[in-house]
């Protein structure tokens, strides 16, 4: 049995804390938040569980195993590093920590102190995006060269962070695990609205070597919320729709073929190919369920997650960068 503490009830802990208070392995031994009149009602959902508005009330009881820390950026490294300190294992909600330094602490301390350090990637365990890993690993797209990406919606323009932070950490996050590669140059454009200083529309694109370039549209101010992703390959190319309810996932037969034989260089050098539409099935299974079950087996069996301290570092400093260059009018930068 593993005893959590979870640390943060606001927009995400409601959902930690369902998913984790249903694995059968796992007991929810604390809610800690700030706002007293959230803990109140918190007792005829939990009646099992202690609630408290001091972190420091977890971090200290022998009997509470790891700690699940989904609070405002700000706040990530100073409780992940506290809990750490205090000998528990470590989830922090995405992303791990608003710096590529502080991020790289925290994976040196959770290794000093041989505590599993992992973080909430949640579209990592999402049916479609393990099923994209499986395709490309396959060959069935051929070599993925070109990713696009769309993320938009009318959402809370944050205090502490900005829009790249929130959204295009996705992007990040999900080539790591899909590629196993980190950007090797980095550039964005973008603005802020209201007098604010964090951005709430931002273009961003990251080339990783020369292979593979994506390119993402990160929006708080859109009348529509998007979350699809366009993978390009040398064969086929997939659409990832997330809004869609059905089809998240459709393989396109189509694609050019480019001819560089001097011989044709007065013709057409570009053929065009279109075949059928495929929407592969997918098992409607809860991705923070799946996210709740990795950080479960990772501490039993004492091995690393899949979205571990050093994956969310590569995510971090990648969209640091993006906001450096955000910030020095679109300048590219190299990690």
């Amino acid at each position: 049995m593993t005893r959590i503490g979870l640390i943060g009830y606001g927009y995400w802990g409601p959902n930690l804390a369902r998913n984790f208070s249903a694995h059968p392995n796992v007991q929810l031994t604390w809610i800690c938040d700030m706002r007293k009149h959230v803990l109140s009602k918190l007792p005829l959902l939990y009646p099992m569980t202690k609630t408290t508005t001091r972190a420091s009330d977890v971090f200290s009881d022998p009997d509470t195993d790891a700690v699940v820390v989904a609070t405002p950026i700000s706040t990530h490294v100073p409780l992940a590093r506290a809990a750490l300190r205090a000998r528990k294992h470590v989830l922090v909600e995405k992303p791990l920590a608003p710096t590529g330094k502080d991020a790289k602490m925290l994976v040196t301390l959770a290794r000093k102190k041989r505590k599993i350090l992992m973080v909430d990637h949640t579209y990592i365990y999402t049916p479609a995006v393990q099923k994209i890993k499986e395709i490309i690993a396959s060959g069935e797209l051929g070599k993925v060269f070109f990713i696009d990406s769309v993320r938009t919606n009318l959402g809370l323009v944050q205090a502490d962070s900005n829009v790249i932070f929130d959204l295009a950490t996705h992007d990040f996050a999900i080539l790591d695990f899909l590629f196993g590669k980190n950007p090797t140059v980095v550039s964005a454009t973008g603005f802020s609205v209201g007098g604010t200083r964090e951005e709430a529309v931002a273009y961003v694109s990251a080339r990783y070597g020369k292979e593979l370039f994506l390119h993402t549209h990160v929006s708080w101010l859109y009348p529509i919320k998007i979350r699809t992703m366009i993978f390009v390959g040398t064969k086929k190319m997939l659409v990832f729709d997330d809004v869609e309810p059905s089809e998240k996932i459709k393989i396109y037969d189509k694609g050019i073929s480019v001819s560089l034989d001097p011989k044709n260089r007065y013709q057409m050098r570009v053929g065009y190919r279109t075949g059928s539409v495929v929407s592969p099935h997918l098992p409607l299974t809860e991705a923070l369920s799946g996210m709740a079950k990795e950080f479960i087996r990772a501490i039993e069996k004492n091995r690393k997650p899949t979205t571990d301290g050093t994956s969310g570092t590569n995510v971090v400093s990648a969209i640091e960068a993006a906001t450096k260059s955000l910030r020095t009018g679109g300048k590219h930068i190299r990690l």
